[in-house]
Protein backbone atom coordinates (compact mmCIF):
# COMPACT_ATOMS: atom_id res chain seq x y z
CA UNK A 1 0.00 0.00 0.00
CA UNK A 2 2.36 2.56 0.87
CA UNK A 3 5.43 2.99 -1.37
CA UNK A 4 7.73 5.23 -1.16
CA UNK A 5 11.04 4.77 -4.10
CA UNK A 6 14.13 6.04 -4.38
CA UNK A 7 16.07 6.54 -7.95
CA UNK A 8 18.87 8.40 -9.47
CA UNK A 9 21.61 7.01 -7.44
CA UNK A 10 25.17 6.05 -9.49
CA UNK A 11 28.73 6.42 -9.64
CA UNK A 12 30.20 9.88 -10.08
CA UNK A 13 33.69 10.94 -9.70
CA UNK A 14 34.84 13.51 -6.78
CA UNK A 15 33.29 16.78 -7.11
CA UNK A 16 30.68 15.22 -9.46
CA UNK A 17 26.83 16.01 -9.45
CA UNK A 18 23.81 13.71 -8.56
CA UNK A 19 20.51 14.08 -7.89
CA UNK A 20 18.55 11.64 -5.91
CA UNK A 21 14.41 11.39 -6.21
CA UNK A 22 12.05 9.54 -3.94
CA UNK A 23 7.95 9.30 -5.00
CA UNK A 24 5.67 8.30 -2.63
CA UNK A 25 2.51 6.60 -3.05
CA UNK A 26 -0.58 5.51 -0.23
CA UNK A 27 0.48 8.44 2.19
CA UNK A 28 -1.18 11.91 2.15
CA UNK A 29 2.29 13.15 1.45
CA UNK A 30 1.87 16.98 2.10
CA UNK A 31 1.22 16.27 5.63
CA UNK A 32 4.57 14.38 6.00
CA UNK A 33 8.30 15.26 6.79
CA UNK A 34 10.53 13.96 4.28
CA UNK A 35 13.91 12.91 4.90
CA UNK A 36 17.21 11.37 3.50
CA UNK A 37 19.35 9.40 5.92
CA UNK A 38 22.62 7.05 4.39
CA UNK A 39 24.43 4.47 5.74
CA UNK A 40 27.73 3.54 4.75
CA UNK A 41 29.50 0.27 5.37
CA UNK A 42 30.39 -0.58 8.73
CA UNK A 43 28.44 2.34 9.81
CA UNK A 44 25.14 3.61 11.32
CA UNK A 45 22.56 4.68 9.53
CA UNK A 46 22.69 9.07 9.80
CA UNK A 47 20.31 11.66 8.81
CA UNK A 48 21.51 13.70 5.48
CA UNK A 49 18.65 16.02 5.08
CA UNK A 50 15.40 16.99 6.27
CA UNK A 51 12.24 18.86 4.95
CA UNK A 52 8.87 18.98 7.06
CA UNK A 53 5.54 19.78 5.76
CA UNK A 54 6.29 23.58 6.43
CA UNK A 55 9.41 23.42 4.04
CA UNK A 56 11.72 23.67 7.03
CA UNK A 57 15.19 22.13 6.26
CA UNK A 58 17.41 20.38 8.40
CA UNK A 59 21.07 19.02 7.39
CA UNK A 60 23.91 17.47 8.45
CA UNK A 61 26.92 19.49 9.00
CA UNK A 62 29.17 17.15 6.54
CA UNK A 63 26.54 18.06 3.92
CA UNK A 64 25.47 21.53 4.44
CA UNK A 65 26.17 23.97 1.46
CA UNK A 66 26.75 20.96 -0.89
CA UNK A 67 23.72 19.17 -0.47
CA UNK A 68 20.11 20.37 -1.29
CA UNK A 69 16.56 18.75 -0.28
CA UNK A 70 13.30 19.85 -1.60
CA UNK A 71 9.98 18.53 -2.08
CA UNK A 72 6.78 18.91 -4.71
CA UNK A 73 3.85 18.01 -3.15
CA UNK A 74 1.85 18.01 -6.28
CA UNK A 75 4.31 15.18 -7.16
CA UNK A 76 4.80 13.13 -3.96
CA UNK A 77 8.33 13.64 -4.67
CA UNK A 78 11.29 14.92 -2.56
CA UNK A 79 14.56 15.42 -3.93
CA UNK A 80 18.30 15.70 -3.02
CA UNK A 81 20.35 17.83 -4.92
CA UNK A 82 24.11 16.29 -4.14
CA UNK A 83 26.64 18.49 -5.60
CA UNK A 84 30.94 18.82 -4.73
CA UNK A 85 30.53 14.90 -4.15
CA UNK A 86 33.21 13.26 -1.64
CA UNK A 87 34.20 9.73 -1.34
CA UNK A 88 33.05 9.87 1.82
CA UNK A 89 29.91 10.52 0.70
CA UNK A 90 29.77 6.96 -0.51
CA UNK A 91 26.88 5.13 1.07
CA UNK A 92 23.46 4.17 0.43
CA UNK A 93 20.64 6.70 0.53
CA UNK A 94 17.09 5.91 2.00
CA UNK A 95 14.07 7.97 1.99
CA UNK A 96 12.01 8.51 4.87
CA UNK A 97 8.41 9.76 5.64
CA UNK A 98 7.24 10.52 8.97
CA UNK A 99 4.90 12.69 11.14
CA UNK A 100 5.64 14.45 13.85
CA UNK A 101 3.81 12.92 17.52
CA UNK A 102 3.52 9.86 15.51
CA UNK A 103 6.62 7.68 16.91
CA UNK A 104 9.72 5.88 14.79
CA UNK A 105 6.59 2.79 14.33
CA UNK A 106 4.79 5.28 12.11
CA UNK A 107 8.06 5.54 9.56
CA UNK A 108 7.83 4.70 6.39
CA UNK A 109 10.91 3.75 4.50
CA UNK A 110 12.35 3.35 1.09
CA UNK A 111 14.55 0.42 -0.37
CA UNK A 112 17.63 3.15 -0.68
CA UNK A 113 19.83 3.62 -3.36
CA UNK A 114 23.40 3.42 -4.18
CA UNK A 115 25.64 6.36 -4.26
CA UNK A 116 29.63 5.63 -4.89
CA UNK A 117 31.88 8.49 -5.42
CA UNK A 118 35.51 7.13 -6.50
CA UNK A 119 37.63 8.13 -9.04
Amino acid sequence: QVHLVESGGGLVQPGGSLKLSCTASGIIFNIYAMGWYRQAPGKQRELVADITSGFMTKYADSVKGRFTISRDDAQKTVYLQMNSLKPEDTAVYFCKAGRPLAGPAADYWGQGTKVTVSS
